[in-house]
C-alpha cells in the first residue's frame, strides 16, 4: 500500500505523486509575441537571406554550434531548408521590433511530453543582439509558452567551456545540475556539456522577476539599466554555477 506522499507503507519512498499531469502540447506554428520581439517559426523563404545578413562576418558566432560557419547565404538557406520541417529541434527566427531586423535564432529541442520537459537550445544571436533587452525578451518568451503549456522542467544545456552561455543560463536563473563528461564530439572535439534546469515551482517567482526586470521603469533614459537580472533571479534560483563569481 502507498501513502499519500508516495511512501510505501514498511518500503521506500517512492517519489512525489503527480495524480493531475497531462502531457503538455508539442510547440506549434503560433508565433511567440512580446513588446520588443517577436518569435516566428523558422523558415527558409521568410528568414534565411535576412538572418545570413545579421552574423555575416561574426563566424565566432558558430564557435560552439555543432554546425557552422556557413560561407554563403545559398549555403545557410539549405541548411534552413533542410531544419524547417522538423517538430524537434523546433526552430525559431528572432525578429527585434526595434530594430526591425531578423537577428537571431532558437529552438525547443528535446521535447519530451510524456515527462513535462523541454530544452532551449540552438541559441544563436547575432552580435546586434546579443546583451540586448530583446535577446532577454526572447528567452523569456520561450520559457513562458512551456510553463504555461504545462511542462514541469525546462533545461538548458550548453559546452562546458563556454563561459558565455553558463552566464546567460545563470542570469536567466537556470539552476546549475553538473557537467556530463565526454558527451559528445563537435567539429572534431570532445564535448563536456554542463546541465542547467528550471521547473515549474520555480516559475511564478522568475516570472516576476523578469517583468520587473523588463519594465520600462528599469530603464534610464540612455538605456541603462537600473536593477541587475542576475540579482532578481538569485533569490530564487537554488543552485549557482561554481565556475562563475555569482
Amino acid at each position: 500500500m502507498i501513502s499519500r506522499d508516495g511512501t510505501a507503507a514498511g518500503g521506500p519512498d517512492l517519489g512525489t505523486p503527480v495524480p493531475d499531469f497531462t502531457p503538455p502540447p508539442r510547440p506549434g506554428d503560433q508565433p511567440l509575441i512580446g513588446n520588443r520581439v517577436r518569435l516566428e517559426v523558422l523558415r527558409a523563404d521568410a528568414h534565411a537571406a535576412r538572418l545570413y545578413r545579421s552574423y555575416d562576418g561574426h563566424p565566432h558566432v558558430w564557435d560552439y554550434m555543432p554546425y557552422g560557419p556557413f560561407s554563403s547565404s545559398s549555403q545557410y538557406h539549405r541548411w534552413v531548408r533542410e531544419t524547417e520541417e522538423a517538430d524537434d529541434p523546433r526552430f525559431y527566427a528572432i525578429y527585434d521590433q526595434t530594430a526591425q531586423a531578423y537577428a537571431g535564432v532558437a529552438s525547443y529541442l528535446r521535447i519530451t511530453p510524456q515527462a513535462g520537459t523541454i530544452e532551449v537550445g540552438h541559441i544563436c544571436l547575432s552580435p546586434a543582439l546579443q546583451g540586448t533587452r530583446e535577446a532577454t525578451e526572447a528567452m523569456v518568451l520561450m520559457m513562458a509558452w512551456a510553463f504555461e503549456a504545462g511542462y514541469r522542467r525546462y533545461e538548458w544545456k550548453c559546452n562546458a567551456l563556454n563561459a558565455a552561455s553558463r552566464r546567460a543560463a545563470q542570469r536567466l536563473g537556470f539552476s546549475y545540475e553538473g557537467v556530463f563528461r565526454q558527451a559528445a564530439v563537435i567539429k572534431g572535439r570532445n564535448r563536456d556539456t554542463a546541465w542547467f534546469s528550471i521547473i515549474d515551482s520555480e516559475w511564478p517567482a522568475l516570472k516576476e522577476a523578469y517583468a520587473a526586470w523588463l519594465a520600462p521603469s528599469n530603464f534610464d533614459a540612455e538605456g541603462r539599466q537600473k536593477e541587475r537580472l542576475s540579482d532578481l533571479t538569485r533569490l530564487v534560483r537554488p543552485g549557482s554555477d561554481p565556475t562563475l563569481s555569482r
